[in-house]
């Protein structure tokens, strides 16, 4: 007993020490990273800083009032706000609607709403702290004139504070939602704390592990919140299956040391489990966006503790516990209130799931079919997915960047987020007339409000007014900017930004374009790119690791498709919910548009959560039909009975955890998390109760084969399984009677083997 307290003693002091040191992760992540670093976009963007003094980011202060903004009052808190921003030796360029020669897009068009725009600078922590100061010194009422702060500077504030309360949200609904189900499973109190116990060690672990990645590279603020949501889940996943396991053999008759010993002989599946999951999203590394990097990076440290706790500290609990395990028994107690007999042993095959099993093999075809139709028309809607950059919106309409926006889009003319710069990095040496001409050339292009350069303002192809960007060409660069009244996001701003592309620089010079047009088309690109490589490195392992698992081509690529599948569901909900409106945006403001991250994100993360509840049934069906006599369909019938009330649970505590992120109040949170609730309700019900027997019934004992050279591989390098030589019929949860087994219908053996040893079907 001496060893087991002193890991659960050296988990309780390590836990605590990390959590001093991760905890306080949140001040140290990023709020941005959706857009690839090294894209013409960026490229721009990072030479209008260093050359013209943009700032790092925006911040959009508007200052309105009924009387309007040539009102006395308006006036004197306006050039307040612009003398304490110009003292301050954190804000760049500063443009304010009460400068001289007054700037016209700067003011609303009912003239009661006027515009100072600052560029902040700084490292992205360091803005967060500026913006907030600034926020705080000149927002508010005073004199009748309202101060309201947004843009870029302040999305990434708020969208900061909001993930910080958010995370605190979910924990509070997944915890106590999570003990529930587990009380459900386990019946007794004490068995149900110790998942989540471990749970809260894996959370923790976690953000260790990102508060040290941080030391080395951005990490996104929404990594926080998998972080949460899936170690909470994966914990206690794992340790839901290996105390489930241990209690599967007390109740086939082993004595305690002997059930603990064949838990653990099988926990190599958590272990296994584990890998499938953490390389399904390491791939995201390969992606050039911090946002999705840092998924990489927050999920692989939360499968890695997870595992790790689930694996070390469970059996040491379980040893200590002993027969408390099952004290604190919430089910026998209300028996014992209500009077009713404690339940015996069922036998196997009066079992939900074993007839299920078996209810679903006799009608595989159309069933399957039915499953496979009804998830394609789910998914149906993803088909018309449209692209969009993430802005203002993704916050809640109480967040002031997301009113200043609201006001920007519906009171300003000119909306600088449609707006296309073209930086020329360098034009020295290019005459006036050739800038000239070249603006003139971009005026012309359809939808093109107006073109302003260092040699004047074009509209439609003709000069109007003097010069109204003198500061847009220094140090052999300069830079134009486009005014555009085609639709963000639209097939016109796609056609537009063709056209833009098209025209000659000047003097023939190379130009970089950025704005959001341009950085969304480059994220897009960027992901779809790349896509085809991380598609096929997930298959790749995938596939690898099943077939090691298996000895089996088919089975692995049974289960590629059918994780496929179970995707289509989420993706077009998403589409239906988040793009096009229905449900009311679940809560959000629909911007008509998907971030092209989301799906990507989603796909990587769900795929490998897939293949986590894939991994545990398959390797108890193999364990079955390893075993004399076992024809495919009995051991398929079997392993879904032992293993579908554990899956169907975890998978019910791993969507409580992920639902607790539709809490959150910013839609990509939001999207994130009614995505993968769809998925893994989805995976646990249509595809491991139907679509798992109905294929396997179909395929038969041919879903055992491989080629005789890669048998001869798996006899090297596979996980040689135990046939399941003692078929104990676990009764229910409640019965705690040992060596309770029931004799199991053998089937006849219908497997042959050749002198190779492959399975031939006979």
């Amino acid at each position: 007993m001496a060893v087991p307290r002193r890991i659960i003693a050296a988990a309780a002091a390590l836990t605590v020490a990390l959590a001093v040191f991760g905890v306080p992760v949140a001040n140290h992540l990023s709020p941005s990273g959706f857009q690839d670093p090294g894209s013409e976009s960026a490229s721009a963007a990072r030479l209008l800083t260093e050359h013209f003094g943009r700032g790092d980011v925006e911040m959009v202060i508007v200052v309105s009032s009924p009387d309007g903004v040539d009102s006395p009052a308006v006036s004197t808190v306006a050039r307040d706000i612009v003398t304490a921003l110009d003292e301050n030796p954190h804000v760049a360029e500063i443009s304010s609607a009460w400068s001289s020669p007054v700037a016209p897009d700067l003011i609303s068009t009912d003239r009661t709403a006027g515009l100072i725009v600052a560029g902040i600078t700084g490292t992205e922590a360091q803005q967060q702290t500026y913006a907030e100061d600034i926020s705080e010194q000149v927002s508010g009422e005073r004199d009748g004139v309202t101060v309201r702060t947004g843009g870029t500077a302040m999305v990434n504030v708020q969208i900061t504070e909001q993930s910080q309360r958010d995370l605190l949200l979910m924990e509070s609904l997944a915890i106590p939602l999570s003990f529930l189900v587990l009380v459900w499973v386990f019946g007794g109190l004490l068995a149900a704390a110790l998942p989540v116990a471990i749970g809260a060690m894996a959370v923790i672990g976690a953000l260790a592990v990102l508060r040290v990645v941080t030391f080395a590279t951005d990490v996104s603020i929404f990594a926080l919140n998998l972080a949460a949501a899936m170690g909470l889940a994966l914990a206690i996943d794992y340790t839901l299956l290996i105390i489930s396991r241990y209690r599967d053999e007390l109740f086939g008759g082993a004595d305690r040391a002997a059930a603990l010993s064949r838990t653990m002989s099988t926990a190599g599946t958590v272990l296994f489990s584990a890998t499938t999951v953490a390389l399904s999203m390491s791939v995201m590394v390969l992606f050039p966006m911090h946002f999705l990097k840092s998924f990489a990076y927050a999920g692989v440290a939360t499968v890695a503790f997870a595992a790790a706790a689930a694996v070390v500290i469970t059996p040491a609990a379980l040893v200590l516990l002993g027969d408390r395990l099952d004290s604190l028994d919430v089910a026998r107690l209300a028996r014992r209130l209500l009077r009713r007999p404690d339940p015996g042993p069922v036998p196997v095959q009066q079992r939900f799931w074993y007839r299920c099993a078996h209810g679903v093999m006799r009608r595989a075809l159309p069933l399957g079919l039915a499953v496979v139709a009804l998830l394609l028309v789910l998914g149906a809607p993803f088909l018309g997915v449209r692209w969009g950059f993430p802005d203002d919106r993704v916050l809640p309409q109480s967040a002031s960047a997301h009113q200043v926006g609201d006001q920007l889009r519906e009171q300003f003319a000119a909306n600088s987020d449609t707006a296309v710069t073209v930086v020329v990095p360098d034009s020295a040496g290019v005459s006036p007339e050739q800038v000239s001409g070249y603006a003139a050339d971009l005026s012309r292009v359809a939808d093109v409000a107006a073109v302003s350069a260092p040699t004047g303002t074009y509209v439609a192809g003709s000069r109007t007014g003097p010069p109204s960007a003198p500061t847009a060409a220094r140090d052999g660069s300069m830079y134009l900017t486009v005014a555009t009244t085609a639709p963000l996001f639209s097939e016109a701003s796609e056609i537009q930004l063709d056209r833009l592309h098209a025209v000659a620089g000047p003097g023939g010079r190379a130009v970089e374009f950025t704005g959001t047009a341009q950085t969304n088309r480059d994220s897009v690109d960027a992901i779809t790119s790349t896509l085809p490589l991380v598609l096929g490195l997930i298959a790749v392992i995938m596939f690898g690791l099943l077939f090691l698992l298996t000895g089996s081509v088919v089975v692995p690529l049974k289960a590629l498709v059918l994780n496929m599948l179970s995707l289509t569901a989420a993706f077009g909900a998403l589409v239906w919910i988040f793009q096009d409106g229905h449900l009311g945006g679940l809560g959000t403001t629909h911007t008509g548009t998907l971030v092209a991250n989301m799906p990507v994100l989603l796909f990587c993360i769900a795929f490998g959560l897939s293949m986590d509840y894939e991994v545990f049934l398959v390797a108890r069906i193999r364990e079955f039909w390893l075993s004399p006599g076992m024809s495919n369909d009995e051991a398929v019938a079997l392993g879904i009975a032992h293993t579908g009330r554990v899956i169907t649970a975890a998978a019910l505590i791993m969507s409580i955890s992920f639902a607790a992120l539709i809490a959150a109040s910013t839609s990509v949170m939001r999207m994130f998390g009614l995505g993968l609730t769809l998925a893994v309700l989805a995976d646990a019900t249509l595809v491991r109760m139907v679509l798992v027997p109905a294929f396997m019934h179909v395929m038969g004992s041919a879903n055992w084969w491989a080629p005789r050279w890669l048998k001869r591989v798996h006899d090297r390098l596979g996980i040689d399984d135990e046939p399941a030589a003692r078929f104990s019929d676990t009764p229910d949860r409640d019965s705690k009677t040992p060596n309770a087994t029931v004799p199991i219908h053998k089937v006849p053996d219908t497997k042959d083997h050749d002198n190779d040893g492959e399975r031939i079907i006979t």
